[in-house]
């Protein structure tokens, strides 16, 4: 269970989540993270029968091409990245001339995003880092942003319901939601296994991804919907990041 730590009047409100806390300052995730995707934190994409995953640098950024694609954007919208991790796909948005808040609870996340962003000179005026939880956007103004995408965040969720009720209310009309989650197809215990159900529990559990726990097939589309967006799309890209399971 979470609880809401206060803040100060002019600071947004932080979710106490001390399970994702855990496990990003845990050594195992930052040593994993770091050697094998230099720190960034999602999957790649891969063409589909791909045999040989390395280097593994292009898949990532073909994995943010297809980010930038999806958001559908032109170069100078305001776009909102719930969830910044060191801020790797924020600089790659600003390279293609969007305008980014860059969105982080863990305060380690937070120090490498704003050295990352402070490294690339040339972008750093269209990145703005700030800690802030997606659970709590009331300091973002209503229609202040043109798009918001997570990736692989919003798994971390404990009410993502309310987290895409706040994209929606700070989304100009017209605007974009681009989300790569996880999503999965068993409806049952009894229909995977009780051994199988209790792994993916235990996952659910280590990697503080309770909505990925919730999130059987047409979920999202679900809680999308019930928020207010329209003309929603899902794409399956099981196959392309399966070489990097």
């Amino acid at each position: 269970m979470s609880s809401k730590i206060p803040a100060a009047e002019s600071k947004p409100v932080i979710n106490d989540n001390p399970a994702l806390q855990s496990l990003y300052k845990s050594f195992e995730s930052r040593i994993g993270y770091w050697l094998l995707l230099g720190n960034t934190r999602h999957f790649g994409y891969w063409e589909k029968d791909t045999n040989w995953v390395f280097p593994l640098h292009r898949p990532l950024r073909r994995m943010e091409e297809k980010m930038h694609k999806l958001l559908a954007l032109a170069p100078g919208s305001q776009v909102l990245d719930a969830g910044c991790g060191v801020g790797h796909v924020a600089l790659y948005m600003a390279s293609r001339g969007l305008c980014v808040t860059a969105i982080d609870v863990l305060d380690h996340h937070l120090a490498k995003a704003q050295r990352n962003v402070a490294r690339s000179s040339a972008l750093c005026s269209l990145v703005s880092v700030q800690k802030m939880d997606y659970h709590h956007l009331e300091t973002l103004p209503s229609e202040s942003h043109d798009g918001v995408y997570t990736m692989e965040t919003l798994v971390h969720a404990t009410d993502a319901l309310e987290v895409v009720k706040g994209f929606y209310r700070i989304l100009r009309p017209g605007g974009h939601i681009a989300m790569h989650e996880y999503d999965h197809d068993y409806e049952s215990d009894e229909v995977i296994g009780k051994t199988l159900a209790k792994l993916m529990r235990e996952v659910s559990e280590y990697g503080a991804m309770p909505t990925w726990q919730r999130a059987r097939r047409g979920y999202y589309r679900q809680i999308l919907e019930e928020a207010g967006f329209i003309d929603v799309e899902e794409h399956d890209y099981s196959e392309n990041v399966r070489p990097m399971l």
